[in-house]
């Protein structure tokens, strides 16, 4: 895949790290294995939503019952 981090053959890792410039954070290396951070954040949001939504419906639910 072309969005891959990794140097190329012909490039040294001293090449790779000369090019980000001095003070430069490293470049996050592709793991295949390993889901992106912004997976793991929608999933949190999505669960914390979707619980959000069911408390609210359970409230209405319960409200109806009552009167």
């Amino acid at each position: 895949m072309p969005d891959h981090t990794t140097p190329s053959p012909t490039e040294t890792p001293a090449d790779s790290a000369a090019s980000t410039g001095p003070g430069a954070a490293p470049a996050r290396r592709y793991v295949e294995t390993k889901a992106p951070r912004g997976v793991y954040v929608r999933v949190f949001i999505y669960v914390v939503a979707t619980h959000v939504l069911l408390a609210m419906m359970s409230l209405v639910v319960l409200m109806a019952k009552s009167k």
